[in-house]
């Protein structure tokens, strides 16, 4: 049997002409302050992941299922409800920075914001700061 593929897969479509139309000028402006914070933190390039997901960095994993692949270190997307960050590793260790964060909402790896305005920014940084090095650190 086959492996089920990925879909969400680097490309090398524009990451700028991606966020520059995103019709919401707040969001859009969020995206490039978050696309500005998450390139000095990664010191890596943005890469259009999918359709709709700008990632930062990558790394291998091997699933408990056997399956494997590539995924971002870390990366966001402004998606109609609200702008979703994703910071691999989960949460629980970072519950101290949550509670600084402000208003947000989160799933297994993903942070949901409604703007920038809602967060302490420099709590954002520190919290993808954190899932990053966790990233690098546990896939040497």
């Amino acid at each position: 049997m086959a492996k089920a593929e990925l879909k969400t897969k680097v490309n090398d479509a524009s990451v700028t002409e991606f966020l520059n139309g995103v019709a919401d000028e707040q969001k859009r402006n969020d995206c490039f302050e978050i696309l500005k914070m998450m390139k000095q933190i990664t010191k890596e390039e943005p890469k259009m992941w999918g359709s709709s997901i700008v990632g930062f960095g990558s790394y291998h994993y091997k699933g408990k299922s056997g399956r494997e692949g590539d995924w971002m270190l870390t990366g966001f997307s402004p998606r109609k409800q609200n702008l979703t960050l994703y910071l691999m590793g989960g949460f629980d260790t970072h519950a101290a920075l949550l509670k600084k964060l402000g208003k947000f909402t989160t799933s297994v790896g993903c942070l949901y914001i409604k703007t920038l305005d809602d967060v302490d920014k420099k709590v954002l940084k520190e919290l993808v700061q954190a899932s990053v090095k966790r990233m690098k650190q546990l896939n040497k």
